[in-house]
């Protein structure tokens, strides 16, 4: 991880549009080879294990057919960010039935219910208004599911997540909640080419975990970090990620820059 003098790896914030589109598998399979060996480079560069470190592939506004691509070149899990728009796939594609999904984007309450019936993990846990509304759909559908606390590490306005000085608390709570298995944290940098700030939220996310390991309640755990995309994987793994999400690295750039799909935080939500 992080050390006095961390390695000089720059993010590529700056390189939106450069992804080119993948198109067949194996695109996907080229695109997967290069992402896994800068993560094991990564990896190297700080005394890391590559299997301690996961992928997610992220397909959020791909179409199914892309989709089915990337299943063709190994993908087993996809992450998407709309509720509705990934419960859609999954029924698209329920034919595929060790294909996997993540929510990685934020829950409304009243969507809820698409989550609780067909993802395996949600990864942007804020509210306890969620927790509840989670809880109650999936104990009607009799399952549970991995969940990842969001927390807002670069102080912006315009992102969800909790304040750092509010996790422990919240975190406290969610015993209660007994289909949510609390596995980790889960950030979103500061989108910027400036490799320091970026790298600042990584760091502020671990060393948070780190504090909060020795006072987590019983059954939360805080074992892993989801942090880091296509534009500053390398930085995150470098400072302690278990788990990046990386999608244009992957599918090919979208038509708008990431910062685009993830709604800001202060817009009115429909109830």
């Amino acid at each position: 991880m992080s050390t006095a003098s961390p390695p000089d790896t720059s993010t590529r914030h700056d390189q939106h549009g450069h992804w080119p589109q993948a198109e067949s598998v194996e695109d996907f399979r080229h695109n997967l080879a290069a992402v896994h060996a800068r993560m094991a480079a990564a990896c190297r560069r700080v005394g890391r294990d590559p299997a301690s470190v996961r992928l997610l592939p992220v397909s959020k506004t791909k179409p199914e057919a892309t989709l089915r691509m990337a299943y063709a070149a190994g993908c087993r899990l996809l992450g998407e960010n709309k509720p509705q728009e990934a419960y859609h796939k999954w029924e698209a594609m329920a034919d595929l039935v060790d294909l996997h999904w993540s929510i990685i984007g934020h829950l409304q309450t009243n969507k809820a219910k698409y989550v609780a019936r067909f993802a395996s993990e949600f990864q942007a846990l804020d509210s306890l208004r969620v927790a509840g509304a989670l809880e109650n759909r999936l104990q009607i559908e009799g399952r549970g599911m991995d969940v990842f606390v969001q927390v807002n590490t670069s102080g912006e306005a315009s992102k969800f997540g909790l304040h750092p000085d509010d996790v422990a608390a919240f975190l406290r709570e969610l015993p209660a909640f007994s289909a949510l298995r609390v596995r980790g944290l889960m950030t979103l940098a500061v989108f910027s080419a400036e490799a320091g700030r970026v790298r600042e939220c990584f760091v502020r996310l671990r060393g948070l975990r780190d504090r909060l390991r020795q006072q987590a309640p019983d059954g939360v755990g805080l074992d892993e970090l989801s942090m880091g995309m296509s534009g500053d994987y390398e930085i995150a793994i470098e400072e302690g990620a278990t788990v990046v999400r990386v999608g244009q690295a992957i599918f090919g750039a979208r038509p708008l820059p990431d910062s685009h799909y993830w709604p800001p935080a202060g817009e009115i939500q429909s109830p």
